[in-house]
């Protein structure tokens, strides 16, 4: 990220240099800042209100139910893993934070998995078959719930702020897929084969899921079921069913926790305290990006960039002031936002710029910065196929986003 900041400022300075802008280039770095305060603050109610609607749900069981969902699945990924073995406990707890968007919560739990997962290691720093599985899972943004982004788009007046849910459960789901398949893919090449030591420890492991298929995956598969319903009642009748959307989902998601028995009220409260600070925490980070990409914007340099980019990518369905987000999601999820809120301030959050970069912020994950913190905390040097199961996954998501956006809400 230290790279990505000083080469867009470095551009801007070039530019100014060459077109003899540096007065504007400043301006540029001084608008850029007071916007990124700007959106922040305008953001703190956004985030506040969906944190503590999630709050609700996570001490009513949703994330236990998920859970459970999530459990037949992952003893059938991950057969060398005993099924009662803590790290399958963490994973499951890991992925269903990450899909109610509690990317505090999940953390934690993913951290818990690899200390777990490394302890079943035979080869300590080099990684197992299974730590790349489980972070290609991590990496490819499996997300039920981009409240974030919908929040985003609510504040800068977007006529629909759900219309992008849809698309991001069908661009999340295909990155998923796609991660999955290219881990079990890649392993099995010379390159990126475990050593004998792994292997041999895994084989001894390995067993056989118990139980029925069919009745492990029932309740998974009518879960999922259900999430198609909705993506095709939002592709069938548009405005009309995604205008539904947010009021039910605060009325579902309250009225969980009343049945549960939740203290609904302080509990929504203790939440939203949370994301009051996490709308704070990010200002630094919006300031950085947003006061470059001003600096650069304000040169020319960004409008020569997306100009010659865009003659190749343009045909493709990905406009290029888009491309800047597809390359820099994998490096910074702060500066990714960032991005993505330029373009929906400068395109509109209902144009196909915005509701691309909607999608795209809602269904990829910082994949360098995943890999770096999950590897270093259990030593893993030799990370094997995990790049390029994640980076396989990130461009799964961006072209998963340019045909959703296209197919459901006709960008």
């Amino acid at each position: 990220m230290n790279l990505v900041f000083f080469a867009i400022v470095a551009l801007a300075f070039g530019f100014a240099a060459l077109d003899g802008t540096p007065a504007e280039v400043g301006q540029g770095a001084l608008d850029g800042a007071r916007t990124a305060v700007e959106l922040a603050i305008g953001l703190v109610g956004y985030i506040a209100l969906f944190l503590g609607l999630v709050k609700v749900v996570e001490e009513a069981g949703g994330l236990a139910f998920l859970a459970r969902l999530i459990r037949p699945v992952l003893a059938r990924l991950f057969p060398e893993i005993p099924p009662d073995h803590p790290a399958m406990g963490a994973m499951v707890m890991n992925m269903a934070a990450n899909a109610l968007g509690l990317g505090n919560a999940a953390t934690p739990f993913g951290l818990k998995a690899m200390k777990e997962l490394d302890a079943l290691n035979a080869e300590k720093g080099t990684a197992t078959d299974a730590m790349v599985l489980f972070l290609a899972i991590n990496t490819s943004g499996l997300a039920l719930l981009p409240t974030g982004i919908i929040g985003l788009r609510a504040l800068k007046g977007s006529a629909d702020p759900a219309a992008i849910f849809p698309t991001t459960l069908a661009a999340t789901g295909l990155s998923t897929a796609v991660g999955i398949v290219a881990a079990l893919a890649l392993r099995r090449l010379p390159p990126f084969r475990a050593p004998e030591a792994q292997r041999a420890a895994d084989a001894a492991r390995r067993r056989p899921p118990e139980g029925s298929l069919l009745a492990d995956l029932l309740p998974l598969g009518a879960f999922l079921g259900g999430l198609v319903a909705l993506v095709a009642a939002v592709y069938v009748l548009g405005e009309r069913a995604s205008a539904w959307i947010i009021p039910a989902l605060i009325f579902g998601m309250l009225l969980v926790g009343v049945l549960r028995g939740v203290r609904v009220y302080e509990t929504f409260v203790s939440g939203a305290r949370e994301g009051f600070s996490l709308a704070v925490t990010i200002i630094p980070y919006l300031v950085a990006i947003l006061s470059a990409v001003g600096m650069l914007r304000a040169s020319g340099g960004l409008d020569r960039i997306t100009g010659f980019v865009g003659r190749f990518t343009e045909p493709l369905g990905l406009p290029a002031e888009v491309l800047s987000l597809a390359l820099l999601r994998p490096l910074s999820g702060s500066g990714a936002f960032a991005i993505t809120a330029e373009l929906i301030e400068t395109h509109g959050p209902d144009s196909t710029i915005g509701l691309l970069a909607s999608t795209m912020n809602g269904s990829t994950e910082t994949t360098f910065y995943v890999l770096a913190v999950y590897f270093g905390s259990v030593g893993v040097v030799r990370i094997r196929h995990a790049v390029w199961a994640g980076l396989l996954a990130d461009l799964a998501g961006v072209v998963g986003s340019v045909l959703a956006v296209r197919l459901l809400l006709g960008g």
